[in-house]
């Protein structure tokens, strides 16, 4: 260990391990260390099940109906990948997807009122839906086309808006949407989880409405995918990415402390020893004196032996809750996942349920997520705190991740990795840094 490294990275978080493969393919020394003795961190997937009830103190265990402990694996941290997103971009440039079995989400639903609707996200599903009337179907579908063909390099495509300045409020009055459709909108296909959206230029509105429909198109059921053996998956074949170019893995291994000289960081102690290093990565929980509180996120984990009700019995999905349907400011989000995903036991589901907390009582702020699953086998209920870095690290060299947030996908993650590459680099991101050097891949032949 007492070595010089370009990068140590501390913590096997997905945003570590992604920055940690891509700066060993870019020729980077790495060492990667974890105080844990599992991968993922706080994004890790538990198993077996013994080991999520020690973990949240439920000290009689799961009872026999559960099945097979081993057959568990539960994440901490719900979330899809969008199947046109960033993520899959980043698997599919590293070839990481070589270690990943993905399967296809199979639906998206909205509340509303009480009841739940599967997204409408085609002009086809639109004209079906029974989310809206018949003449609200036809400004909708109109509304759809509008953005399908929007080009932001093509003013031709523009019909009077201007992308960065028109703001997306004027953009749904010009087709003349209700707000339950603004709602649906904005929530289940921008996938935003508070309203100010509506008053800033409508660009990116439009763009994350596209990435849905892309999506969708890609495999048709849903926009998302989920890995089988759940998300702990990602961070390990990340890692297995940068040990194939030469980075060093150290789990179990506990960091004393963080060396700086004059303001920069040189090093990092362990157990008597030192790791030289001219750049550090880590999440939050080992630098607490360089981050900030920036809110809290509850996430119930429901043990569930049955389908969620009307969502046509589907083995996974998401449903998302918005804000304005239970008077709140940011949306509640459910995914669900089974059996069918190497998570669970044959026939047993697994529904999380989170949102951002915005009371001193986060489990009522998620009863409208829980009544839809009803009956619950059992519940497991975390708060956890947001963290976000203090400074850009440009002058110690100590970039910090932010915490994961509420948002049922990875987009936010991927920009936070984008943009401490940036800091590090000093250099924007590109896809194409991650590509994989020809005829370098060690003890790899092309499989």
């Amino acid at each position: 260990m007492d070595e010089e490294y370009d990068v140590i990275v501390l913590g096997t978080g997905l945003t570590e391990c992604i920055l940690s493969g891509i700066m060993s393919v870019n020729g980077k020394k790495v060492l990667h260390m974890d105080r844990n003795p599992y991968y993922g961190g706080e994004s890790s997937s538990i198993t077996p099940l013994e080991e999520l009830y020690k973990r949240f103190q439920l000290l009689e265990g799961p009872p026999e109906t559960m099945g097979r402990g081993r057959d568990w694996n539960v994440d901490l941290i719900p979330k899809f990948l969008m199947a046109n997103g960033q993520l899959v971009k980043m698997l599919l440039y590293t070839e990481v997807t070589r270690y990943l079995d993905f399967k296809v989400v199979e639906g998206s639903f909205v509340y509303k009122g009480g009841k739940i609707y599967k997204v409408p996200s085609t002009e086809t599903e639109a004209l079906a839906s029974n989310l809206m009337g018949m003449f609200e179907k036809r400004r909708f579908r109109k509304f759809l086309v509008f953005v399908a063909n929007f080009d932001e390099n093509d003013p031709k495509t523009f019909e009077g808006v201007d992308p960065q300045n028109t703001s997306m409020r004027d953009v749904y009055r010009k087709f003349d949407l209700g707000q339950d459709v603004i709602d649906f909108t904005g929530h289940a296909l921008a996938l935003y989880r508070t309203d100010d959206y509506l008053d800033e230029p409508c660009l990116e509105t439009i763009n994350r409405i596209k990435l849905y429909s892309e999506s969708l198109a890609r495999y048709g059921k849903s926009p998302y995918l989920y890995p089988l053996y759940g998300l702990g998956e990602l961070p390990q074949g990340f890692a297995r990415l940068s040990a194939i170019y030469g980075g060093t893995y150290m789990l179990n291994k506990p960091v004393d402390d963080i060396i700086m000289e004059n303001g920069k960081v040189v090093g990092v102690k362990s157990e008597g020893e030192v790791a030289r290093c001219k750049q550090l990565i880590c999440d939050p929980s080992y630098v607490p004196d360089r981050v900030r509180k920036a809110g809290q996120v509850i996430r119930i984990i429901c043990i569930l032996s049955h389908p969620i009700k009307n969502t046509n019995d589907a083995n996974s999905c998401q449903i998302i809750i918005p804000q304005n349907q239970v008077n709140r400011k940011s949306d509640i989000y459910v995914c669900m996942i089974s059996y069918a995903h190497n998570v669970a036991a044959q026939g047993k589901y697994i529904a999380i349920a989170s949102t951002t907390v915005e009371t001193t009582d986060p489990e009522k702020e998620v009863e409208p997520a829980l009544e839809l699953l009803e009956p619950i086998d059992q519940k497991f209920v975390a708060i956890s705190d947001l963290y976000e870095p203090i400074d850009d690290g440009s002058e110690s060299q100590v970039f910090c991740s932010c915490s994961y947030d509420a948002t049922t996908h990875f987009e936010t993650t991927c920009n936070d990795i984008k943009d401490i590459y940036k800091r590090m680099a000093g250099s924007a991101f590109d896809f194409e840094n991650m590509k994989r050097k020809q005829n370098d891949v060690f003890g790899e032949a092309d499989q």
